[in-house]
C-alpha cells in the first residue's frame, strides 16, 4: 500500500478515536461566517459560542434541534506526507540521502475532526439549550535521527513517526435570560457541563507504523467545566462577551517509549509525551444582526495556549457575513486570522443555508488557506 495513504487514513482515524471536544465547535453556519458567534448565533448554537444568545429567538420557535453538525480540517503545511512518502521510497531502494531527511525538519500534519447536537426550548422564563460536542486535535511529526556515526540509511531506518491526539466529548445546557434594564435590551447565559477528556500517544518507525495498538497508550479522565456570556442589543446592534472552560485544565499524555531496530542492527530509543492546556478562552463580538442581513466581529481577549510541543497556540479575529434571501437561502463568507503568530496565514470561509419552505435548514461551510490546509462542515436542524 502506498505510504501516503496509509499515513493519511492513519492521521484520520487517529484523530477520530474518541470523536471528542476541545475549544472551539464544529458548526456549519458560523463556520462558514469564518467562525464568528459571540453575537451573531441563533438560540440552537447558542451554547458553541455564546449561552446568552439561547435567550434570543423569535416568537414563533418553540423548539429547535440540531441533528447533527460535523467537519473537520486537514493542515499539512510542509508537506509531511510527500517528505515521509520520499523517504519510504528511499529506504526501500536503498537510495537515501541527507536531504531526505533534511527535508522532515520542521514538518508537522495537523488534523482537527468535530461534531455538535443540540435541542432548544426557548421560553420567556429560563430558555434552555442541552447540548454535546465533540472534538479531537491531533498531530502526526517526524522525529529523525542524526547520528553522524551512521549512514543516511541507517538514519532513515532509525527515523520515527510520532502522533498524539487531545480530545474531550462534553455534554451541558445551556440557561438563559433576557430582561430590559433602563430601557437596555440585556440576556446573560451559562452552560454547566461534562467533560471526558482522552489522550492517545504513539510512535513508530516511518516504515512500520501501525495505529492498531494506540489505545495501549492512552489515558481518560472526567470533569466538570463552565461557559457563561452576556448580550446587549438596541434594534439590529449587538455587543456580545463570552468566556469558554472558565476553570483551567492542564492535561498530560501518557509517556511513551519506543525502541528502533535498522537492518545493520543499529538501535535507538525515540520517547514521547505532551501537555494541553484546556484554559479559558474570553471573546467579544459586535455586529449587525437584522432579519436579512448579518455583519460581525469576534476577538478573542487572551491567547489559548493548548499543546506545549507545538506552535498551536491561538488568538484569533473573526469576520462574518451572512445575507437572508426570502428564508430559504441563505449566502455567507468571512475570514479569520490567528494573531498568536505573526507569520500565520488567514482563512477564507464560505458557505450556503437551504431552508426547502422551512421544513428543515441544511448548511454547508467549506474553509481554504491554502492547497495544504483547508476543511469542509455541515449542519442539518430544524425549529418549531
Amino acid at each position: 500500500m502506498k505510504k501516503t495513504t496509509k499515513l493519511l487514513a492513519a492521521s484520520i482515524a487517529f484523530a477520530s478515536l474518541p470523536l471528542s471536544a476541545a475549544n472551539y465547535a464544529i458548526e456549519a453556519r458560523g463556520d462558514a461566517m469564518g467562525g464568528v458567534g459571540v453575537v451573531s448565533a441563533n438560540f440552537l448554537t447558542a451554547p458553541f459560542y455564546n449561552p446568552a444568545l439561547v435567550a434570543i429567538y423569535r416568537r414563533n420557535d418553540d423548539m429547535g434541534m440540531i441533528t447533527p453538525s460535523f467537519g473537520g480540517n486537514y493542515n499539512d503545511p510542509n508537506n509531511l506526507v510527500d517528505d515521509i512518502d520520499n523517504l519510504v521510497d528511499s529506504i526501500e531502494s536503498g537510495t537515501v540521502t541527507g536531504s531526505d531527511l533534511d527535508a522532515l525538519n520542521g514538518d508537522s500534519l495537523n488534523v482537527d475532526l468535530g461534531g455538535v447536537v443540540a435541542f432548544a426550548l426557548p421560553n420567556q422564563y429560563i430558555a434552555a439549550n442541552v447540548f454535546a460536542k465533540a472534538y479531537t486535535e491531533s498531530f502526526v511529526t517526524p522525529d529523525t535521527s542524526t547520528d553522524a556515526a551512521n549512514s543516511d540509511l541507517v538514519n532513515a531506518e532509525l527515523t520515527a513517526v510520532k502522533a498524539v491526539s487531545i480530545g474531550i466529548m462534553e455534554a451541558g445546557i445551556s440557561l438563559a435570560k433576557y430582561q430590559t434594564f433602563m430601557g437596555q435590551h440585556l440576556s446573560f447565559g451559562i452552560s454547566p457541563k461534562l467533560q471526558r477528556i482522552y489522550t492517545y500517544n504513539y510512535i513508530a518507525s516511518a516504515q512500520n507504523y501501525d495505529l492498531s495498538d494506540v489505545r495501549e497508550n492512552d489515558t481518560a479522565e472526567t470533569t466538570f467545566n463552565i461557559d457563561a456570556g452576556a448580550l446587549w442589543f438596541y434594534g439590529p446592534f449587538r455587543v456580545g462577551f463570552s468566556a469558554t472552560n472558565i476553570i483551567d485544565r492542564e492535561i498530560e499524555t501518557k509517556s511513551v517509549s519506543q525502541q528502533l531496530t535498522s537492518s545493520t542492527g543499529a538501535t535507538r530509543t525515540v520517547t514521547s509525551s505532551h501537555s494541553y492546556n484546556l484554559g479559558p478562552v474570553y471573546t467579544i463580538g459586535a455586529g449587525i444582526v437584522s432579519d436579512y442581513f448579518t455583519l460581525s466581529v469576534d476577538y478573542d481577549l487572551n491567547e489559548a495556549e493548548k499543546f506545549t510541543s507545538f506552535n498551536d497556540n491561538e488568538q484569533m479575529i473573526r469576520v462574518g457575513t451572512e445575507v437572508d434571501l426570502l428564508r430559504q437561502l441563505k449566502l455567507r463568507g468571512g475570514y479569520y486570522k490567528n494573531l498568536a503568530y505573526s507569520d500565520s496565514e488567514g482563512t477564507v470561509t464560505a458557505g450556503i443555508g437551504i431552508s426547502p419552505l422551512n421544513l428543515f435548514q441544511l448548511d454547508l461551510s467549506a474553509n481554504y488557506t491554502n492547497e495544504n490546509a483547508m476543511g469542509a462542515s455541515i449542519n442539518f436542524l430544524a425549529s418549531y
